[in-house]
């Protein structure tokens, strides 16, 4: 199963201690699409968990969110949230689903992954187009999680997929079940 319920903190943490690091945003993707310029590495279904096909049965995120055009945010989240548990939806083991080309399992869908990055708007702009590190903290405090998750609509399950943590006290204690890591590191070409 992912490792999920870790802070920002605790996956930094780990990934250090086995030797390596959490990748940057850019690692990630380029992990995830692993040569390809698509959304996606295949079919949605045949790659990732997301809450269409994590529940017991077929749940239609997309029609839901039709269900309840309220104007109140966490009124309509408080009930996704419930018709989810209701079906059953919830993470799966890892590799149930086709690999990446480069054999990763998982990048897409089943839970958020976290990156070292902060968010910056415009970083991307003008940073450098090899290997750019990311961006230093910024004023917004909020870290971002890749690929989507098992409670996520179908739009948020793609290479390009983000999702900004705001927590202003303190960012690296945003942690939930949506959230797990994959650790990375340097490679040497022999």
């Amino acid at each position: 199963m992912p490792i999920v319920d870790v802070t920002w903190d605790d996956a930094q943490a780990y990934c250090s201690w086995a030797g390596g690091r959490l990748p940057t945003e850019a690692e990630w993707e380029y992990a995830a699409r692993a040569g390809s310029t698509a959304a996606r590495y295949g079919g949605l279904d045949e790659i990732a968990w997301y809450a269409d096909n994590s529940g017991r049965q077929h749940f239609d995120s997309e029609i839901f969110s039709k269900e309840y055009p309220g104007n109140n945010i966490n009124e309509e989240m408080e009930r996704y949230r419930k018709r989810l548990s209701e079906n059953g939806n919830g993470m799966h083991e890892v590799g149930q689903k086709r690999a990446n080309a480069f054999g990763l399992y998982d990048m897409l869908g089943n839970v958020w992954e976290w990156v070292n990055d902060w968010e910056a708007v415009d970083y991307y702009k003008d940073s450098p187009s090899q290997d750019p590190a990311g961006p230093d903290r910024t004023a917004q405090d909020c870290r971002i999680g890749r690929g989507g998750s098992w409670g996520g609509g179908p739009g948020f399950v793609r290479a390009s997929g983000r999702n900004l943590v705001f927590n202003p006290s303190n960012v690296e204690t945003e942690n939930d079940y949506y959230y797990g890591f994959r650790c990375g590191g340097e490679v040497f070409a022999p």
